[in-house]
């Protein structure tokens, strides 16, 4: 049979009676038709359940892409059929007289995948809503639920900064109730209840904002489906019930997405308790980001062209909202379990602004090289065993807390023995942004990772005014102590440049260290990044540098000895630059004056026969006669 459908009318009527004779033909009509989503059908096998009826008579209710509903009632081949509901348009209204909201079509799809455009499914101001965000968050309830929305609207001008308000209220009231959920206690999900304890599960948080948004005349809709929420495994398949249920709200024309479930807060996994926090991303989400860990029972609901797949969704990448929050735009490897090639997985992030990253595997902070970039990070780890590892990735952002943002499980069958990490190495590796930022600048070695063949290397960068610079090195099975992770680094000082000069006390991976503070400000040295030096020489074993006292100057310059061991019974030669220094010796068993010559270095030698230390001394006015210590030798056993 034809229908006509006229665009303006109300409803099409129809009578439809079926026979048990046509029974499988109208099992076939049904499967192509779409469920009602505000009737909160339950599903077998993906089909409609069939409702039975008594007399064994059955009835399927269902609707097509374009809101019209079907009623369908199969009756016994000795039943006397009678008249049946009809073919209507959803405008019909329901038992309370609102209008019954209009199924999602063409004109409320999203494309997929997300053009970056913005998180949201419509054009917002998040500033326009403070002062509302203001009121109805400090909105209590004083009798039933009609009074509670009638006081929320009170500041609201549009559909919009209505829903605006009832979403505020509930994320900011309304707590996750997380032993009634585990119970199933279905009592405490309706709204008188839920207004009483302030407390519900998801199926409560989605009711009431629904009939919170009809009391003030906005269409909304409960959607079931499955979540990739409290308890997600990366990578588990969904079947049987649905986990969770959310809303869509009708706005400008439009279905949009919400979640006041998890726009209100968190729940710890390690402790099952809930803490509100509120999450801006679970208004209006866009579409194509909401379906990352949003499954509707309805295809349609998902409101992307193309729709995805229930197989779509369990093997997509999972984002963390905090992902979008903090201004994350992608990651690659785009599937959560990665297989590591040659003993490495690499990792990728863009961001649409420059951000600190960190990462932990299996808990800890090793086995990886993470080096950021102006608008991302590139992350390489090394697992130090074969099987399957948790990678967590967190940024920064704007903030100053790191959150998680992504999170893969790393599949590895061969680990390289030859790539063995410090474990103080710390994150970033290598000069960046960031450091740029701290004071230091245009450094040699833009690259994170310093190969040197003999065991030395020559580190200099740049450094903005009254900042000064601090250097350690670490090594698994190097230096342990405070003093000798500085003694393997000697810090010089050529004009606006500084210079680290590196001896490593033998062959294998060291992490050399930068910190930075500002002279005057009070505070420690604040870590900025690290190089990774390499060395395969098994010969290297060199001696620490000579230890520098305080009175050592910010633009001193030590060019001989290095070696902070001296030789016994050797003369060795001195040369250095010293700045606002009057007299200069080395003392050790005797007493040997430097001469500063016309080069403005000061040179001389000692004797070191007869002494187990020697030090460099220097008299800094003329007119006195105290020496202060700025250098430390030892010398060799006699």
């Amino acid at each position: 049979m034809e229908l006509k459908k006229d665009n303006n009318a109300v409803a099409i009527d129809m009578l439809l009676i079926v026979h048990s004779e046509k029974r499988r033909a109208a099992q076939g009509t049904h499967s192509d038709l779409q469920a009602d989503p505000g009737a909160l059908p339950q599903r077998r096998g993906g089909h409609l359940a069939e409702k039975q009826h008594p007399q064994q008579t059955q009835v399927i209710t269902s609707y097509d892409n374009q809101g019209t509903q079907l009623t369908v009632e199969v009756h016994p081949r000795d039943a006397m059929p009678q008249l049946l509901k009809k073919f209507s348009k959803c405008l019909h209204g329901d038992k309370n007289g609102n209008p019954r909201p209009r199924q999602p079509g063409g004109k409320d799809a999203h494309a997929y995948p997300w053009d970056r455009s913005s998180l949201k499914s419509m054009p917002l101001d998040l500033q326009q809503f403070e002062k509302l965000d203001t009121y109805a968050s400090q909105v209590i309830v004083k009798s039933g639920l009609d009074e509670l929305v009638n006081d929320l609207l009170q500041e609201a001008r549009s559909d919009l900064e209505r829903v605006r308000a009832i979403w505020i209220w509930i994320c900011h009231h309304i707590e996750y109730d997380v032993e009634a959920a585990q119970e199933k206690n279905r009592q405490a999900f309706k709204p008188t209840d839920i207004l009483r304890t302030q407390k519900t599960n998801c199926d409560g948080y989605a009711g009431l904002f629904e009939k919170m948004c009809r009391i003030a005349g906005v269409q909304c809709m409960t959607v079931p489906g499955y979540s990739k929420g409290f308890g997600y495994q990366t990578g588990q398949s969904f079947s049987g019930e649905f986990d969770h249920a959310w809303n869509s709200v009708y706005l400008e024309g439009r279905w949009h997405l919400v979640d006041s479930t998890w726009g209100s807060g968190l729940v710890d996994t390690t402790t099952s308790k809930f803490t509100f926090l509120y999450n801006e991303f679970y208004f209006l989400t866009h579409p194509a980001l909401f379906i990352e860990d949003h499954f509707p029972d309805n295809k349609n609901w998902q409101l992307l062209k193309p729709p995805q797949s229930l197989r779509q969704f369990e093997n997509n990448m999972y984002h963390k909202s905090e992902f979008y929050n903090k201004g994350m735009l992608s990651a690659h490897p785009e599937t959560p379990v990665v297989r590591t090639v040659n003993g490495k997985a690499t990792v990728t992030m863009e961001s649409g602004a420059p951000t600190l990253f960190m990462f932990m595997l299996n808990g800890k902070q090793e086995h990886g090289l993470l080096s950021l970039r102006k608008n991302g990070m590139k992350l390489e780890v090394y697992p130090p065993t074969t099987g399957t590892h948790k990678l967590q990735i967190f940024a920064k952002g704007n903030s100053d807390v790191y959150s998680a943002v992504l999170e893969y499980t790393l599949k590895c069958n061969y680990v390289d023995l030859g790539v063995q990490l410090p474990a103080e190495l710390h994150q970033p590796v290598g000069p960046s942004w960031f450091s740029e930022q701290m004071g230091i600048l245009k450094p040699s070695h833009p690259d994170p990772i310093i190969h040197t063949s003999d065991g030395r290397c020559s580190v200099s960068f740049g450094v903005e005014e009254g900042i000064s610079v601090l250097a350690s090195l670490h090594g698994d099975d190097g230096p342990i102590t405070e003093e000798t992770q500085r003694r393997y680094i000697f810090q010089l000082h050529r004009e606006k440049r500084t210079e680290l000069k590196v001896q490593l006390p033998s062959a294998g991976k060291f992490a050399l260290k930068i910190f930075v503070k500002k002279r005057q400000e009070p505070g420690n040295y604040v870590f900025v990044f690290n190089y990774l030096l390499c060395c395969t020489n098994t010969k290297v074993n060199w001696p620490m540098f000579p230890e520098s006292f305080g009175n050592w100057g910010q633009d001193n310059e030590l060019l001989e000895p290095l070696s902070g061991v001296l030789p016994a019974n050797r003369n060795v030669p001195f040369k250095l630059k010293l700045h606002g220094v009057a007299k200069a010796l080395v003392k050790g068993q005797d007493t040997w004056p430097l001469t500063l010559n016309g080069e403005g270095y000061w040179e001389g030698s000692c004797n070191t026969a007869g002494c187990q230390e020697v030090y460099v001394m220097v008299l800094e006015n003329a007119n006195h006669s105290f020496y202060s210590y700025i250098l430390k030798y030892k010398v060799n056993g006699q």
